[in-house]
């Protein structure tokens, strides 16, 4: 409603979502029927849209000054903090709030990772709300993005060409020696140079990186 949603479109969605029930098809076995209490369905084509809305909210919560952000891709969320203390506080606020929404966090894909000067500085444990530990770790993964610790901010490349190199020994595993080069060669193009670019263009390289992908390909 505080989007100015037509009265009928949020009917409309009420009595779509309401008292829905659904059962596990295994092979040609049915199970019961359970009742989903949870209202966003998985698969669904407004389900992307309906999640976006709940996790919107959490957004607008935490990002309260220019200090500390979040940054949410449907589920995955990151958080970025100038200093530990405010770090936790942040963690906290987005707990507390997910808690309202009736979600939570999964701790055991959690992880914290420090960037600048002192990033060789040992820091003190984070602890959940729930008593759970964060670890502080070398290397986090964000869309497939992984992220290093180190004085700036930094990205390996290592595993993207680990990616490219399983795709490309992939297709060739397939086509062996039967394709002309051009096919080969279009293949690589299409479906492993991707894999290798994949979010480049919005991370800061350097010439060493940029020689190893040169290398690469």
């Amino acid at each position: 409603m505080k989007r100015n949603v037509p009265i009928q479109l949020l009917g409309l969605l009420e009595n779509t979502l309401f008292d829905c029930h659904s059962c596990v098809k295994w092979e040609n076995v049915y199970s019961d029927f359970f009742t989903v209490m949870f209202c966003v369905r998985q698969g669904s084509v407004l389900a992307p849209f309906l999640f976006a809305v709940f996790l919107n909210e959490l957004s607008d919560t935490c990002n309260l000054d220019r200090n500390r952000f979040i940054v949410v891709y449907a589920d995955d969320i990151l958080l970025i903090s100038p200093s530990v203390v405010n770090l936790k506080n942040l963690i906290h606020l987005c707990e507390r709030e997910l808690n309202w929404l009736d979600m939570a966090i999964n701790y055991k894909k959690s992880c914290c990772l420090r960037i600048g000067p002192r990033c060789d500085v040992s820091c003190a444990n984070i602890t959940s709300l729930t008593g759970q530990v964060l670890p502080w770790t070398n290397v986090i993964r964000y869309l497939e993005i992984f992220i290093v610790q180190s004085r700036t901010f930094k990205c390996s490349i290592d595993e993207a060409k680990r990616f490219f190199y399983r795709a490309a020994n992939a297709i060739f595993g397939k086509i062996g020696r039967f394709a002309t080069e051009e096919v080969t060669l279009h293949l690589l193009k299409t479906k492993c140079i991707p894999v290798l670019l994949y979010g480049l263009e919005a991370l800061p390289l350097d010439k060493s990186q940029i020689a190893s992908i040169d290398f690469v390909i």
